[in-house]
C-alpha cells in the first residue's frame, strides 16, 4: 500500500505564487493550487487557506496533516496521486471554528465551449444559463458554478459570506479565448451573498455584483444573492391561445401602467411596500375589475436608487427584492396568467448607472459601455451607454430580453428611451458626437441590436408584444426586420400625446385657434402600430396631474378629463393609462407615497373612475373601436373642421359592416340642441356613452329625448352624407352612438 511521503524535503521557492495569493491577484490559480506532479513519482497537494491554524486531508481513512509553507497560509502535502480521490475533503481549523471543505481546484471546467463561442459572436440568447451563478451537480458533487466575463482583468475571485469576503480564497480560472472566468464551489446554499473581486487591467481592486445574478440585495446593500433558477409553470394551451389573441394588432389593448412601490403602501406598517404576493391579491383583481387587458410594470430589474423609478438598473436579471423574493415574483406572474391578464414590463437597454458595484469599467476598461464618452456617456441622465457594437454586449442584452419572456412567461417588453439609442447625436450639440462610418447620425450598432432582440424574441414566441417608446419620426419602428424595420410590434404615439395634452390644457375660448392639434395625428395614424400613452412621464417633474392640466373651474376640469379620456379611447391606437389617472389625482405622482384612494369618496373623482371603467368595457366589447386600428378602413371623419365650436366627429368601423360607432367630442362649455350631424349609415343609433351623464358627475344633458337613448336617422343630407341625425350636444363631453339596426 502506498504511504504518504514525508514533506521534510528542501523547501521549494514559491515566493512569487505566495505573493500573488497574499495580494489577491492570481491569474492562473489552477496551475498552482490543488494536486500537481512534483517529481516523476510524487505529487504535491497545495491549499491556500487564509487564517487557518491547521489543515488536514483524509486519505484512505486516515487524517493527514498538510505542512504550513514557511509562515504563510499556504499548506502543502507530498503524496501519490492514487491516495487522493474526489471524495477527499480538507479539514480546516481556525482559531474559533472548524470547517470541512472540498478542494475547489480539483474540479474540471463545466463551461460549454459552443455557448462561449456564441456569446463572443453576439448571438447567445440563453447566456444567462451559462454565465452567472448556477446550482449544478459537477463530477458527482452539488455546488455552484460561477462564471463572469472580464477579459481584461488580471485576476478574479469569488467572495461572499461563505468565505468571509476574502478575495484570497476562491480565485477563478481564466479562459483567454472567451474572456470568461469560472469556478465551481461545492456545497453552497441559496440566499448566500456574493460578489466578484476583480483585480482590473491596471492592478486596482474592485468588488462587482454579478451582471447575471438572479437576485440582489436591496439597497443600500449591493451584493448579489445565490438564487436557483425556478422552472415556471408552463402556460396551458388555453393560456397560450388567450395570450396570442390579446396581444394581436387587431385586439383591444388597454394597459394600466403601475409603479409597484407607490400604487398602494401599508401606512399602518411604516408606509412599507406591498409584496408581490400582496399585489397579486390586491392589484390584479382591481385591474381586472377596471376592465384593463394588460398590466405594465415600470422597471422591476433591481435598481439602487428609489428616485430612478427603476430606469437606472444594476441587476438586469434580478426582480427587485423591494417587493419580496424571486419565488414571490414567480407567483405574481403566474397569477397574471391565471387571471388572463397580459403582463408587460419596462426594459431599459439604453443606459446604466455609474454605481461602483455595477457594469461601469467592469474589469477596469470600458467593457460594457463605449470607451468614447461622446458615444458612451448620456448627458441627460449622467449614465453610461452600452457599446452596441460589441458582440458580448449584444449577447448580454439579448439574453436579458429572452430571460424575462421565457423564464417568467411575460407577455412582452416595453423598451424605454429607444430614440436615445437610435441617434448618435441624441441630446448632444455639434462637436459632442461622432458620426457613423457613413457620416450619418444613426447608431448602427444599436439598430442592429434592437432588430436582433425583436427578431429573436418574436422567434421564441410569436404571441408576445414588443413595444417601443420612440419619440421621433424614425421610419418603420413596427415594420418587420425583413422589411428594413426595427421589428417592434407596437410604438408609443408620443406625437398624439403631446398635441392632445397641449390642446386640452388650453382655455376653451382659445381652443378654436388650435383645433388641428386634435386632428393632426390622423395624418400619420397608420404609419405604425400605435399605442396612445398617458404615462407616468406626464404627471411628474412639475407637470402636475392630468386633472390639474385641465382648464376651468372644478366641475369643468373633471368634465374636460372625462371627455378627453373618451376621445382617447375612440381614437385609433391601443390605450395606456398611468395608475392614479382613473382617480383624477389632484397632485402629481409621488413615488414615495401610495395613491390617494380616499379621493373616491367624492362623486367627482368617483365619476372619473366610473368613466374609465365604462370606457374599458365599451372598448373591449366594441370591435369598431379596435379591430381596424392599423388600417384606414377603420376610421372616417364626419367633421374635422368645426373649430368655431371645438367639435370633432368621426366614425369607427369594425371588420363586419354591422360594427359602426359614431364619436362626437365637444370641448367647450356650451350646449347645442337640435344639432344635425351626417352619418355614414341609415338606421337606429343607440347612445352608449355620454360623459356628461349625472352618475359620472356630469350635468345630465340628454343627447336624445327618448328614454332608451335611441335616435333614428333622417334622409336629410349633412356633412357629405345622405342621412343625418338630430341630437343635443352636452358641454365638455364625448358621445358614443352605436349603430344597432338599419
Amino acid at each position: 500500500m502506498n504511504s504518504v511521503v514525508s514533506p521534510d524535503k528542501p523547501v521549494r521557492d514559491y515566493s512569487k505564487q505566495l505573493d500573488a495569493l497574499q495580494n489577491g491577484c492570481f491569474s492562473d490559480p489552477f496551475s498552482f493550487l490543488g494536486l500537481h506532479l512534483s517529481t516523476a513519482q510524487e505529487y504535491e497537494l497545495r491549499a491556500y487557506m487564509p487564517g487557518a491554524k491547521s489543515v488536514s486531508v483524509e486519505i484512505a481513512g486516515t487524517s493527514q496533516p498538510l505542512k504550513r509553507y514557511l509562515n504563510s497560509d499556504l499548506f502543502l502535502l507530498t503524496t501519490t496521486a492514487s491516495l487522493l480521490t474526489h471524495q477527499n475533503k480538507f479539514t480546516i481549523t481556525y482559531s474559533k471554528s472548524k470547517q470541512i471543505k472540498h478542494d475547489v481546484y480539483r474540479f474540471g471546467c463545466h463551461l460549454d465551449e459552443q455557448a462561449l463561442y456564441l456569446f463572443n459572436e453576439g448571438t447567445l440568447e440563453h447566456a444567462y444559463r451559462h454565465l452567472g451563478a448556477h446550482f449544478i451537480t459537477h463530477e458527482g458533487i452539488e455546488g455552484v458554478r460561477f462564471s463572469v466575463w472580464a477579459p481584461n482583468a488580471q485576476s478574479v475571485s469569488v467572495i461572499g459570506d461563505f468565505n468571509c469576503w476574502n478575495r484570497c480564497e476562491h480565485f477563478m480560472r481564466f479562459h483567454p479565448a472567451s474572456g470568461i472566468w469560472e469556478l465551481f464551489i461545492p456545497e453552497l446554499s441559496a440566499d448566500q451573498c456574493y460578489k466578484y473581486s476583480i483585480t482590473d487591467a491596471y492592478g486596482n481592486n474592485q468588488d462587482k455584483a454579478d451582471p447575471f445574478a438572479f437576485k440582489m440585495q436591496q439597497a443600500p446593500s449591493t451584493a448579489s444573492v445565490l438564487q436557483p433558477l425556478i422552472e415556471h409553470k408552463p402556460l396551458t394551451k388555453q393560456q397560450q391561445a388567450a395570450r396570442a389573441k390579446r396581444n394581436h394588432v387587431s385586439a383591444p389593448v388597454s394597459i394600466y401602467e403601475v409603479h409597484l412601490g407607490s400604487w398602494k403602501r401599508r401606512a399602518e406598517q411604516g408606509n412599507r411596500y406591498l409584496t408581490y404576493r400582496e399585489l397579486a391579491d390586491d392589484l390584479l383583481p382591481y385591474v381586472k375589475d377596471m376592465g384593463f387587458t394588460h398590466l405594465q410594470l415600470m422597471p422591476i430589474s433591481e435598481y439602487p436608487f428609489d428616485g430612478s423609478w427603476g430606469y437606472q438598473p444594476v441587476g438586469l436579471f434580478s426582480p427587485s427584492s423591494r417587493f419580496g423574493s424571486f419565488e414571490d415574483f414567480v407567483y405574481f406572474t403566474e397569477r397574471c396568467h391565471d387571471a388572463d391578464l397580459g403582463l408587460l414590463i419596462d426594459w431599459v437597454p439604453g443606459h446604466f448607472p455609474s454605481d461602483p458595484h455595477g457594469l461601469h469599467k467592469f474589469d477596469g476598461t470600458h467593457l460594457y459601455e463605449h470607451a468614447d464618452m461622446r458615444q458612451g456617456f448620456h448627458p441627460d441622465w449622467n449614465t453610461y451607454i452600452y457599446n452596441y457594437d460589441r458582440p458580448e454586449v449584444k449577447s448580454f442584452l439579448l439574453a436579458n430580453a429572452i430571460y424575462w419572456l421565457k423564464e417568467f412567461k411575460i407577455d412582452g417588453l416595453r423598451v424605454d428611451a429607444v430614440a436615445s439609442m437610435l441617434y448618435l447625436d441624441y441630446s448632444r450639440k455639434d462637436g459632442e458626437w461622432v458620426a457613423n462610418q457613413y457620416g450619418g447620425r444613426e447608431n448602427l450598432g444599436a439598430i442592429d441590436c434592437l432588430q436582433q432582440v425583436n427578431k429573436r424574441c418574436y422567434g421564441t414566441d410569436a404571441s408576445i408584444m414588443m413595444v417601443a417608446e420612440e419619440s421621433t419620426a424614425w421610419p418603420g419602428v413596427t415594420n418587420s426586420v425583413d422589411n428594413n424595420g426595427l421589428g417592434f410590434g407596437f410604438k408609443w404615439n408620443m406625437g398624439w400625446m403631446n398635441d392632445s395634452l397641449s390642446y386640452m390644457s388650453r382655455d376653451p375660448l382659445y381652443r378654436q385657434h388650435h383645433h388641428h392639434e386634435m386632428t393632426f395625428s390622423m395624418a400619420y395614424a397608420y404609419s405604425e402600430n400605435y399605442i396612445l400613452p398617458l404615462s407616468h412621464d406626464e404627471v411628474v417633474h412639475g407637470k402636475g396631474s392630468l386633472l390639474s392640466k385641465m382648464p376651468g373651474d372644478d366641475w369643468q376640469q373633471f368634465a374636460n378629463l372625462r371627455a378627453y379620456f373618451a376621445f382617447m379611447y375612440a381614437h385609433p391606437g391601443k390605450k395606456l393609462l398611468f395608475m392614479g389617472s382613473e382617480l383624477a389625482s389632484r397632485q402629481e405622482w409621488d413615488h414615495n407615497q401610495g395613491l390617494d384612494w380616499d379621493l373616491l369618496e367624492h362623486a367627482s373623482h368617483n365619476g372619473i373612475q366610473c368613466t374609465v371603467k365604462r370606457l374599458n368595457k365599451l372598448y373591449t366589447s366594441t370591435p369598431a373601436l379596435y379591430e381596424c386600428d392599423h388600417t384606414p378602413a377603420g376610421f372616417q371623419w364626419i367633421d374635422c373642421n368645426n373649430a368655431s365650436q371645438s367639435l370633432f366627429s368621426f366614425a369607427r368601423f369594425g371588420k363586419e359592416s354591422k360594427e359602426l360607432l359614431i364619436v362626437i367630442s365637444h370641448l367647450t362649455p356650451q350646449v347645442y340642441h337640435q344639432y344635425r350631424m351626417g352619418v355614414p349609415k341609415a338606421g337606429v343609433y343607440e347612445v352608449v356613452l355620454n360623459t356628461d351623464d349625472e352618475p359620472l358627475f356630469g350635468s345630465g344633458i340628454k343627447v336624445v329625448g327618448s328614454k332608451q337613448q335611441l335616435v333614428q336617422t333622417q334622409p336629410t343630407p349633412s356633412h357629405g352624407f345622405e342621412h343625418s341625425i338630430v341630437i343635443s350636444i352636452p358641454p365638455l363631453a364625448t358621445l358614443y352612438l352605436h349603430w344597432i339596426t338599419g
